[in-house]
């Protein structure tokens, strides 16, 4: 297989967070936190976007996903602990952040809480907070069931993702590995993450003083338009971004957001 390396970070409490790096060496630094659920490995397009960028990305599994130690309760402001510990590692004094549908919300804590070392915050199909509405026990039943229905159409010939031509997943095993981290070896971070955005959230978006960048698609069914209305009335000087397209856009979107995280300040 041909996926990027993995590497790991031990945490001060003994947990292990994996990550990739893409993007040139000598990129700005910027932290990805990936979509509910998905993994550290991204789409050979999509690595081909991020190489042609002027960002270094770090892209990171959270607890639960792929490897990184399960942390049990976590809300979503303790992803900024996280990224933290990361951006240290590497001696990033200054770094932007960019969150895809559920990793939104967590992108905006590390904004929030932050908000001395961050350059920019990047928001693609964001989400506002959920009601408390579901027990562990009824999500983990639902989202194995949505699980096993992906990969039973993966198995039958369908591409890695579902809604998307392409060709078979099932003869690509790197599209199988990147399948089975989101689909089976990440069922405790989807899990978790449910979770946290049905309880306080941790921080107030409110409270964020860099500059907010939130793109979202014309024809998005996944997330609902009036969650993007809310981070547009909520987060101070939020920017709007509207795309021709559906949840996840194409890689001239991905390009556009990687340019304004690159931009200076």
């Amino acid at each position: 297989m041909t996926l990027p390396a993995t590497e790991e970070l031990t945490l001060a409490d003994g947990r292990v967070l994996r990550f990739c790096l893409y993007g040139p060496a000598d990129g700005r630094p910027a932290v990805v936190h990936s979509g509910s659920p998905s993994s550290r490995w991204r789409r050979p397009s999509t690595v081909r976007t991020m190489a042609r960028s002027r960002l270094r990305l770090l892209v990171y599994d959270r607890p639960g996903y792929g490897g990184s130690t399960r942390r049990p309760g976590r809300t979503v402001a303790d992803a900024a602990g996280d990224v933290r510990a990361l951006t240290e590692a590497y001696g990033w004094k200054r770094f932007a952040v960019f969150g895809g549908s559920g990793g939104g919300p967590h992108a905006l804590a590390c904004a929030a809480l932050l908000g001395d070392r961050v350059t920019r915050c990047a928001v693609l199909s964001g989400i506002q907070p959920r009601a408390a509405r579901r027990t562990e026990a009824e999500l983990r039943e639902r989202q194995a069931a949505t699980a096993a229905e992906i990969l039973g159409l993966i198995e039958a010939g369908g591409p890695e993702v579902p809604w998307e031509p392409g060709a078979a997943a099932r003869d690509d095993p790197d599209a199988m590995a990147r399948v089975r981290a989101t689909f089976v070896d990440g069922m405790d971070g989807w899990v978790d993450d449910s979770l946290a955005f049905e309880r306080p959230w941790g921080f107030d978006p409110a409270t964020i003083a860099v500059p907010v960048g939130l793109w979202r698609g014309s024809a998005d069914k996944a997330v609902p338009a009036a969650d993007n209305e809310w981070l547009l009335a909520t987060v101070p000087g939020a920017e709007s971004h509207v795309y021709s397209g559906g949840h996840v856009p194409g890689e001239d979107v991905f390009g556009q957001i990687y340019d304004w995280m690159s931009a200076p300040i």
